[in-house]
């Protein structure tokens, strides 16, 4: 068994070789299981019992890696079939599934500020442990803000299986297909037709293309908006067409992990609201900000938590 360190060498990734994933004390799988298991047409991962399967890339190649729980605080990451060689350089593994699971997040200070909070401070205390599961790849968190723009979730979950086994690459192991979402390389150059036959309508085939010709120009990249701070950060994703503010602060939320990212016109957001404050109609948005303003700061995480409350 390898544990994970700052200074990790780059080993050999032998099939089955695991290694130790710390999480922090205020972790729990079971909340990341319940999140990672809400829709039965997820194509990015599997979920079998309290295990999980995840296509992750390095160095150019394809490989599988199961994650299940080692004990408290700590994750076993596994490698699978289609281990590349010579080797994988271990650290970027763990990283990505950190990184993945929200696992660098310290949630000590969300905890202290809702304990006395009558709305948010129940719902912390039930779902103890739950994080923003996120999308590292800001490609794959665009792409997938934009599919969900005013549908209904089953449906954006279809669009993505459709994209992703039209143009992803993958790798079968286990009897079963596992799938990487595509490169903007892989989706610049194809034409409007082919994504307006997967069913998505005119405009976000058109929007999505256009996010992956500036990504696939090196226009826009993930290490380029992080350099820019959150509010320039949003700027420019709201300058890019077919990014409107919840898209831009949904992307902001699950791939930067910014504490403060609000899409505070969504929908799911609004029935929460509604369900948890007895409410006979949808709250406005001069409301819900009302509402949000003691948790300053944390406004992504309340919503995640609220998100949660309706399932």
């Amino acid at each position: 068994m390898t544990t994970n360190g700052p200074d990790m060498p780059v080993i050999p990734s032998e099939e089955g070789k695991s290694l130790s994933v710390s999480m922090p004390e205020e972790f729990s799988w079971d909340e990341t299981l319940h999140y990672l298991t809400r829709s039965p047409a997820e194509c990015l991962h599997q979920v079998e019992g309290r295990t999980v399967y995840k296509l992750l890339e390095f160095q150019g190649e394809p490989g599988l890696v199961r994650l299940q729980e080692q004990g408290q605080g700590a994750l076993e990451l596994t490698f699978g079939e289609g281990a590349p060689r010579p080797s994988w350089p271990l650290s970027q593994a763990v990283s990505y599934i950190r990184e993945w699971l929200d696992g660098d997040t310290d949630l000590r200070p969300f905890y202290r500020m809702a304990e006395n909070d009558g709305l948010l401070g129940p719902l912390t205390r039930r779902y103890r442990g739950l994080r923003i599961i996120g999308a590292p790849d800001l490609f794959e968190a665009l792409c997938w803000a934009v599919t969900g723009q005013q549908i209904n979730l089953p449906f954006a979950y279809m669009l993505k299986r459709r994209l992703v086994e039209s143009f992803g690459r993958s790798l079968e192991a286990g009897g079963r297909r596992h799938w990487l979402f595509p490169q903007p390389e892989e989706l610049a150059d194809v034409p409007a037709e082919a994504l307006k036959a997967l069913q998505f309508t005119g405009r976000k085939a058109e929007y999505l293309l256009g996010i992956a010709r500036l990504m696939a120009d090196g226009e826009l990249s993930k290490e380029g908006l992080l350099a820019l701070g959150f509010a320039e950060a949003e700027r420019r994703l709201l300058a890019i067409r077919g990014i409107g503010a919840w898209t831009a602060h949904y992307a902001m939320m699950r791939c930067f992990r910014h504490p403060a990212a609000f899409p505070i016109g969504d929908a799911g957001l609004h029935n929460a609201l509604k369900q948890q404050l007895g409410l006979d109609r949808k709250p406005t948005e001069e409301e819900i900000r009302r509402i949000f303003s003691p948790w300053s700061g944390w406004e992504a995480y309340a919503v995640f938590y609220l998100w949660r409350s309706l399932t």
